[in-house]
């Protein structure tokens, strides 16, 4: 019987070490698929931002298919319908494509397409392309696996195809065409050649402040790597971004910089590390963490707290700067992301559902495994991690200590003198008729007392953690999800382990991992 492999792109939108794609080359003939799926476009985590970074991954990797021989068919409806129709079309006997660890939706999809498939005796057959690990038994042993699939030899495909059929390839939809009005942001290039040449230019040059530059949202644009929305829309693999750090570190006689490198070689593990997380249950999306949390913060949600945090309004200069800056280019470094969290989640006691899907509509490289683990673990819902609370008044004379940052994206604060423009309200009103900003008028007052809410915050979550069923729960949380190598995420409530963990959760997540 003839062989046709159908080749189903999902957030692998690549050409270099694709399993699925090279495992084309052993079927008489193939063709590939991506399917604009309702269910994404519907998502609430979805923005057009998003749509729009596919469409151009999409426009690339349709031409570079096309030297190679293979068609790549765009189609826009419910997975279901689409396979079910390009089956009858023509008749593919396999389907190759890669694991994907994704949202709710997302991962019912694949439990029916893997029902469908059997009934019409299709084989699907999943490639695995992260360190994440499909029905782990036990995170024991968890760090050796990632590190023998980041060290295996790359996927090469073949330089030709076979087509399978003849097909109509009309143009590619636009976000207009698919119901989205324009995003208005400053998007990071797409495509895997961006991705290569952004790669290339953190290894050779931008990386090499990346230790001491990653917390300030100044430096951290250009000394972050910022690949994370290549790795998730996979225009780049994790393996390949592992291999080309590790030979640089070995090839270099710059010590600054293979320091510098290191400390991001070391970083690439969390990425899978929390998405693991997700794979192990996907429940988290949903529900806390820890279940002792339950009603914690749920039925105290304030909507006009959350708008105010949404808009940029909370008369606290650096969240509003970093949530301005974020809704104009779909990046923040880590540090300032998890200020955001920590604010919403203590300051503004809100939970952290709605501000996560917010978030997720706005960071381009959401990745879900990451961003719901995270903003759990940023809220204080996981009951083993450290409670991290951030000041944005610290922060704000930490990372923008001449106010280059706040200047840029809060323009109405743009005279403020210096030693006010961390907490303008503190101005005499002499000062801000002087400057042209009245405190309630041309820019908010503080939305809360920052010192009273976080001392509700910790009265409340650290009051809930010395429970006996919460102290229970943490254990069973722990053996589930905690890290079991050294250099990972410490847990507990000593002293040591505190100050280890602080250490560790700065620097852990998207944001600095791959900003």
């Amino acid at each position: 019987m003839l062989e046709r492999a159908l080749v189903w792109f999902k957030r692998d939108l690549r050409v270099h070490d694709h399993a699925a794609l090279a495992a084309a080359q052993n079927h008489h003939d193939a063709l590939g698929l991506f399917i604009i799926e309702p269910e994404w476009l519907q998502s609430r985590e979805c923005d057009s931002s998003h749509v729009d970074f596919a469409l151009g991954c999409l426009s690339e990797l349709r031409t570079a298919l096309a030297s190679r021989g293979m068609p790549l068919l765009v189609r826009v409806g419910p997975a279901m319908e689409v396979l079910e129709k390009l089956h009858v079309e023509v008749g593919f006997t396999h389907v190759l494509s890669h694991e994907e660890t994704g949202t709710g939706w997302s991962y019912q999809r694949d439990l029916n397409v893997a029902a469908w498939c059997r009934s019409q005796q299709v084989l699907w057959q999943e490639f695995t392309q992260t360190g994440v690990v499909r029905r782990l038994r036990s995170r024991s042993g968890w760090a050796k696996r990632w590190q023998a699939r980041m060290d295996a030899p790359v996927h090469l495909p073949g330089p030709n195809f076979n087509a399978a059929v003849s097909l109509v390839q009309p143009d590619l939809p636009t976000i207009a065409s698919l119901g989205f009005l324009p995003h208005g942001k400053t998007l990071q290039a797409a495509g895997e050649q961006a991705a290569k040449q952004t790669l290339r230019s953190f290894l050779q040059s931008r990386g090499h402040n990346y230790r001491k530059a990653i917390s300030s949202p100044l430096s951290a644009q250009d000394s972050c790597s910022r690949l994370s929305p290549h790795l998730a829309f996979g225009t780049l693999s994790m393996r390949t971004v592992h291999q080309a750090t590790e030979a640089v570190i070995a090839s270099t006689n710059d010590r600054s910089l293979a320091y510098a490198l290191r400390g991001f070689a070391g970083r690439l593990r969390w990425h899978c590390h929390f998405m693991q997380k997700l794979e192990d249950e996907p429940g988290i999306e949903f529900n806390n963490f820890a279940r002792a949390c339950d009603g914690l913060r749920e039925n105290d949600f304030n909507q006009e707290h959350f708008a105010a945090w949404c808009a940029g309004r909370t008369g606290y200069p650096m969240v509003d700067a970093c949530m301005r800056s974020l809704k104009a280019t779909g990046w923040l470094n880590f540090r300032m992301r998890a200020m955001l969290v920590s604010f919403s989640s203590y300051h503004l006691w809100l939970h952290w559902r709605e501000p996560g899907l917010f978030l997720a509509r706005q960071f381009l490289d959401f990745e879900p495994g990451i961003h719901w683990s995270q903003m759990q673990m940023q809220s204080g819902t996981t009951g083993i991690n450290t409670l991290r609370m951030y000041s944005p008044t610290k922060q704000a004379h930490d990372q923008d200590p001449e106010g280059l940052f706040i200047r840029r994206w809060l323009p109405e604060l743009v005279r403020v003198p210096l030693p006010y423009l961390a907490e303008p309200w503190k101005m005499d009103i002499s000062v801000q008729r002087m400057v042209g900003c009245i405190i309630g008028l041309d820019y908010p007052a503080p939305i809360v007392n920052e010192k009273v809410a976080l001392k509700l915050a910790k009265d409340r979550l650290y009051g809930l953690r010395q429970t006996s069923a919460a102290r229970l729960e943490a254990g069973g949380v722990h053996a589930r999800h905690g890290s079991r190598k050294s250099g990972l995420p410490p847990t507990g409530q000593g002293a040591k382990a505190k100050r280890a963990a602080k250490k560790l959760t700065e620097t852990s997540s998207q944001g600095d991992l791959f900003g």
